[in-house]
């Protein structure tokens, strides 16, 4: 695999995507793998810096999306683009199962409606449980427990390996990523001249995947903007990998009008994962975690699962969701600007985030006009995080092991400290290795991390405080 394409500040992109979360990560795959030339700006230091570095790592089926919503579609479009190159990019899947679980019986009747919806969105491995047959599936739920709806196909993946394959692939043909780079405006007269702190981006076409600034984006391009960034934090806490012991499937409550609900959930890293909460704020970049919250997701997830108590969390995190004033993606194509908006995508954008970059391509149009020569995917090969498959330290010769919560070798450091997309920042290199992410986040390793690190990463360790998983 070749290193990224340099950029001398010259030259005309045939698409420019702003933002690079996990939404314009695919964006820039999928462009790149149709023939076009691809610039991919990010104003942080790190690909995944905004809402996409949060999440809660669900590879949904969409059985619970609104029927007959482009959402739907891409969901599932997303779901099997992703089933279909995870293995050659060895990026994991454990296959989890979920279950809608009631608590009351006003809940249990809800179960029937969304069993129906989920088969009207040709979601078709549903099985409706009473109490006994939920806690055969999942013994170590709550005796408390009323019904459940067991969706077989709701799983959980690694979700800052997948956008990093997306990236690396785009790279590898020839794509140039510029990070720390903001778009600040943009002119259209037949073709884009967008002003960035590093100078001037010229390009045929843009998209605009900004998530949680999407709306400000579009101003900057001279758009009046069709809806309004509503940032919904999540904060979630992250239980010790004791905790696996206790529970193996996806719990999924019966969603409300307004959030799909707090969830107790496997990670692919071998944690348990229980958030996230739904609250609404103005502040775009900070999201902060209370205390007092954080308590309450604890509890809450005992109360579902009792073999949870007593072990301890690991980490805490919060995140925030580019939600707008309406539930749908705000997908807004403008083809006399040769524009296109990728925004208000929420809770779903890691599984729909290959459709999404399908949508664009058709409506963009170049591909079937002829614009572009598709090109052959070149191979890529992520390393793997995940605890379902082998793990660098238990190959042979692994050599020195730096972080021993997680078992992260210097091998494994050194490599994506000299890959064709390094780290820009530490939480980058925790994305890419899960370095620092254990019980002592980071309290014994950091210092070796800086070392190894030195000279590498924009933003020092010391000054980097994002936490958790």
């Amino acid at each position: 695999m070749n290193a990224q394409s340099e950029w001398d500040g010259n030259g005309i992109f045939d698409i420019a995507i702003i933002g690079a979360g996990v939404v314009g990560c695919a964006a820039a795959r999928r462009f790149a793998l149709a023939g076009a030339k691809v610039i991919l700006i990010e104003k942080g230091s790190d690909i995944l810096s905004g809402a996409s570095k949060a999440n809660s790592a669900i590879l949904h089926t969409g059985f619970d999306a609104p029927k007959n919503s482009l959402e739907l579609s891409l969901v599932q479009a997303g779901r099997q683009e992703y089933l279909d190159i995870h293995q050659s990019m060895n990026l994991p899947l454990v296959e989890t199962g979920a279950l809608v679980c009631a608590w009351t019986p006003e809940e249990a009747l809800k179960l029937e409606e969304i069993a129906e919806q989920g088969r009207q969105n040709g979601v078709d491995r549903l099985r409706l449980l009473n109490s006994v047959e939920a806690r055969a599936v999942e013994p170590g739920l709550s005796e408390n427990i009323v019904a459940a709806l067991h969706v077989f196909d709701e799983h959980v993946i690694d979700p800052w390996s997948a956008p990093l394959a997306y990236v690396q692939q785009a790279i590898a043909l020839g794509a140039v990523v510029l990070r720390q780079c903001e778009v600040r405006s943009g002119q259209f007269d037949g073709e884009w001249k967008l002003e960035t702190n590093r100078g001037e981006v010229r390009a045929k076409s843009v998209i605009n995947a900004a998530g949680l600034f999407g709306d400000h984006v579009d101003a900057r391009l001279g758009f009046s903007p069709e809806f309004q960034i509503k940032p919904r934090k999540g904060q979630f806490v992250v239980l010790d990998k004791a905790a696996s012991r206790q529970l193996k499937t996806i719990v999924l409550p019966v969603p409300n009008e307004i959030t799909k609900g707090i969830v107790v959930c496997p990670t692919a890293f071998g944690n348990i994962l229980v958030g996230p909460t739904a609250e609404e704020q103005d502040d775009r970049i900070r999201a902060t975690v209370e205390h007092d919250t954080l308590d309450a997701l604890v509890k809450h997830g005992t109360k579902l699962v009792p073999g949870l108590a007593h072990i301890p969390v690991t980490a805490v995190y919060a995140g925030l969701r580019p939600a707008s004033e309406k539930k749908e993606y705000r997908v807004i194509n403008r083809p006399e600007y040769n524009a296109i908006t990728l925004g208000g995508i929420r809770s779903t954008g890691l599984s729909a985030a290959l459709g999404l970059a399908q949508h664009a391509l058709e409506l963009h149009g170049g591909a079937s006009r002829g614009e572009f020569q598709q090109k052959n995917a070149p191979d890529v090969h992520m390393p793997n995080l995940a605890e379902s498959r082998q793990r660098d330290w238990q190959a042979p010769e692994h050599g020195e092991i730096v972080c021993h919560c997680e078992m992260v070798t210097r091998r494994e450091i050194e490599a994506t400290l000299t890959s064709p997309l390094p780290p820009g920042d530490f939480g980058g290199l925790r994305r890419r290795t899960r370095a620092g992410m254990g019980r002592c986040q980071g309290f014994y390793c950091n210092a070796k991390l800086a070392e190894i690190s030195k000279g590498c990463l924009t933003t020092p360790l010391a000054m980097d405080q994002e936490g958790g998983k």
